[in-house]
């Protein structure tokens, strides 16, 4: 693992607010260079040495043997292959953490049980994080901090139809770093940290809690590209279900024009499992590719009914946003099969619900065409891991996405980079209970209604 460089140790909440950017107590020098702003420098590039399914800075296998290790001390108990299962040969593991303080089964996929397992691993390692979270916290209100220090927009936030947000409400907030302007940034805590034990702190229901935008890696910008790409792919994957039907139609891709290796050997296996695959190309004004794939067996069985089931993915490769995608779809089903999340249920009504719900998806979509090719999608893979995440940036500056912070959530003793990215403007996924629409989906539906 490639230690995060940009933790500081500073004693006093007013140096901490520096903690993204260790070493360069001047952030001025750093501003308005995007995805510059976060290492120090000089530095050699974070170079892709493994580009089999992923970009990563290091193969599934010596990921997996460095975190062994360290299993333990985030309490992660298991690590069980359940690829066998389910039909379709995808390999799927999940991850066992019974001590956690949010959700105690981090499922993994991949191309190989390797990668199943690295990303499974990663995933619950990255929520052990952001469950014990060792940064100083300052409380105070907007009106009270805006005056002395750089705040997050909250103001863009995803916000609750209960919420309590006002800015003289009393919040606890996290130093960040905003990669725009190379300038620390303070956070709502509410929308870092995943410790969902009751009581819940104070300020509690300002702002959506969720996942999004924590991820981990190899090297800081494998997890922060990560965490970038998962808020894109949310925001997307909102804009499109919003979307008219006629778009959505028209976004349906033609798999036989599908060339990624990758996605190619995933797609034969569901061929052989006799499941039916339907990808849309949800690309949105970001540009940054993102894919939905939507999985369900083409003849349902009354004794083993599995829903339809989606999965999304989003990166600046095409076939790895697609890849990402169809493994997640096959991930979704083993969640249900294996029993460790119910809350992914279609209805949670049971199989009888499973089974209607898959023949009438089938039904509804008998006999579209798909009249989008996968070459039509954007297609920007960077040569480093840094290419990328400025490229990302760019993106979402171009659409007036000005502030995009990472919250180092990495341990100096642990050494794997844990980022929480929060960006702004972007849309939750649109089927949190009680999400209110921000602009852009309110746009969104606008424009579909017109």
């Amino acid at each position: 693992m490639e230690p995060s460089p940009y933790v500081d140790d500073a004693a006093d909440t007013e140096n901490a607010g520096r903690a993204g950017h260790a070493g360069h107590a001047d952030h001025a020098d750093h501003a308005g260079h995007a995805g510059q702003a976060v290492l120090p420098s000089p530095r050699p590039p974070a170079a892709k040495r493994f580009l089999g399914g992923t970009h990563r800075v290091v193969s599934p296998a010596e990921t997996v043997a460095q975190l062994r290790r360290l299993m333990p001390v985030m309490g992660i108990t298991r690590v069980a292959d359940v690829t066998g299962l389910d039909t379709l040969g995808v390999p799927v593991v999940m991850v066992t953490r019974p001590g956690s303080r949010s959700i105690s089964v981090s499922p993994g996929k991949g191309l190989t049980l390797d990668a199943a397992r690295a990303s499974g691993i990663m995933e619950s390692v990255e929520h052990w994080h952001a469950e014990h979270v060792q940064l100083p916290l300052k409380l105070g209100t907007v009106n009270e901090l805006r005056h002395r220090h750089r705040l997050l927009d909250v103001a863009r936030l995803p916000r609750l139809a209960i919420g309590a947000f006002h800015p003289n409400l009393r919040l606890l907030w996290v130093p960040g770093l905003d990669l725009v302007e190379g300038a620390p940034t303070w956070v709502p805590f509410e929308v870092v940290h995943t410790d969902y034990s009751l009581p819940l702190l104070d300020g509690t229901g300002a702002f959506v809690m969720s996942s999004n935008g924590l991820a981990s890696g190899n090297h800081p910008y494998e997890a922060i590209s990560h965490g970038i790409c998962e808020l894109i792919e949310r925001d997307a994957t909102t804009l499109w279900q919003m979307s008219s039907a006629a778009h959505k139609r028209e976004t349906r891709v033609d798999l036989e024009t599908v060339d990624d290796a990758g996605c190619r050997e995933v797609l034969e296996k569901f061929a052989r499992a006799d499941a039916e695959v339907l990808v849309w190309e949800i690309t949105s004004d970001v540009q940054v590719p993102a894919f939905a794939c939507t999985l369900v067996d083409r003849a349902p069985n009354p004794a083993r009914p599995v829903a339809p089931m989606r999965g999304f993915g989003c990166h600046p490769a095409r076939g790895v946003a697609l890849l990402r995608a169809l493994t997640e779809a096959a991930q979704s089903r083993l969640t249900v099969i294996t029993g460790a999340r119910d809350d992914i249920r279609v209805h949670g009504n049971g199989p009888e619900e499973d089974l209607r719900t898959a023949q009438q998806f089938l039904a509804e979509h008998a006999g579209e065409t798909c009249p989008r090719r996968f070459d039509e999608a954007p297609d920007h893979p960077g040569e480093t891991l840094d290419e990328d995440v400025a490229w990302e940036i760019e993106r979402l500056r171009e659409v007036g996405l000005e502030q995009v912070v990472t919250v180092d959530l990495s341990r100096p003793e642990l050494g794997i980079p844990v980022v929480r990215v929060v960006i702004p403007g972007l849309e939750p996924l649109y089927d949190v209970p009680g999400y209110m629409r921000g602009p852009r989906a309110r746009r969104r539906l606008q424009e579909s209604a017109s």
